[in-house]
């Protein structure tokens, strides 16, 4: 992609992708200004990584989450770490007040996800991971493989594996997506 390259690509590409990315940030925290900052370090990243992508290697979406899930990690290991040293970090951009109404209704709107999000906390890092992208982000076991860097096979065993141990937690609706097994 030469998203680095030609501005209105990449204009494109946030117009045809910020709605999906706010929603995966949105499910994974429950701050609007952090959602907001997330969601532009994520299209950030994506100008400094667009050589990565291959177009026939996957879809945008699957690559754009694999990048996204990197933000968000990184983002709460920063936290945690500054939490640990010197509290909370000052200096968040400010919103105007409409923003903020929608990025409450859109946090209120991801809720279930983020309960979801938090039964999954005791799974392993790699089955919850595949279970996350397939089953809250909606996307193909295909797709979640892909933004992970695993291969298919392995995401589905681990699918599976994250389903079953979920299953005493959750209701089968809340972790399994119909036609994505």
């Amino acid at each position: 992609m030469r998203l680095n390259e030609d501005p209105a690509a990449f204009e494109a590409f946030y117009r045809r992708h910020v709605d999906a990315v706010m929603r995966f940030v949105v499910r994974r925290v429950s701050d609007p200004h952090l959602a907001a900052d997330l969601t532009a370090d994520i299209f950030l990243a994506v100008l400094d990584s667009a050589h990565t992508y291959v177009p026939g290697r996957g879809s945008e979406i699957a690559w754009l989450y694999g990048v996204a899930r990197n933000v968000v990690s990184a983002q709460h290991r920063q936290s945690a770490r500054e939490a640990r040293t010197a509290g909370r970090v000052a200096g968040r951009r400010l919103m105007e007040d409409d923003d903020l109404v929608r990025m409450e209704e859109r946090i209120d709107a991801e809720r279930g996800g983020r309960r979801a999000l938090e039964a999954m906390a005791g799974l392993p890092e790699g089955e919850r991971a595949v279970l996350e992208l397939v089953a809250i982000d909606q996307l193909t076991v295909t797709e979640a493989a892909t933004a992970l860097g695993i291969r298919q096979v392995t995401a589905r065993v681990r699918l599976h594996r994250a389903r079953r141990a979920l299953a005493d937690v959750a209701s089968p609706s809340a972790v399994y997506v119909e036609g994505q097994a």
